[in-house]
């Protein structure tokens, strides 16, 4: 076991859920300022006996998080990257250990990179990047 998870009591946060977030993204709508009232949950954290917060998924994405648009921002479902490291810096602040959730072997139909797959087929720069990608016929979603 890594020395830094050793003796490490997790509490599982999974935010877009627990603070009530849309089910879906409006990618064109403004930014939600959830993520800062995690803070009061540092003293039930605390007296369950946690000492590590395991927090995810935060990245952009369509719907539950882990089907990511964008690996750089955090949900605008949650807030922005600022409200990000804030929290963690309050969850330090009170002697937790922070650990984001995150896949990073699949995406969201609206992920950059898929989106160029699909504009452009077997010409997208990007086309080594899936698997098991059949050019011949759309997929029952398009």
């Amino acid at each position: 076991m890594p020395p830094w998870i050793d003796g490490a009591i997790f509490y599982h946060i999974y935010p877009l859920g627990l603070l009530g977030a849309p089910a879906r993204n409006d990618v064109d709508a403004g930014v939600e300022h959830r993520l800062p009232t995690l803070r009061e949950w540092t003293a039930h954290i605390a007296s369950l006996g946690c000492n590590a917060v395991y927090l995810g998924p935060l990245f952009e994405s369509t719907s539950h998080g882990y089907d990511t648009i964008d690996y750089t921002c955090v949900d605008r479902r949650l807030g922005d990257n600022a409200d990000l490291a804030a929290l963690v810096a309050a969850f330090h602040d009170q002697g937790f250990r922070v650990i984001f959730d995150g896949v990073f072997n699949h995406v969201s139909r609206d992920f950059p990179a898929f989106r160029d797959l699909l504009e452009r087929g077997e010409d997208s720069a990007f086309r080594d990047w899936f698997v098991n990608v059949d050019f011949g016929q759309r997929s029952p979603l398009g």
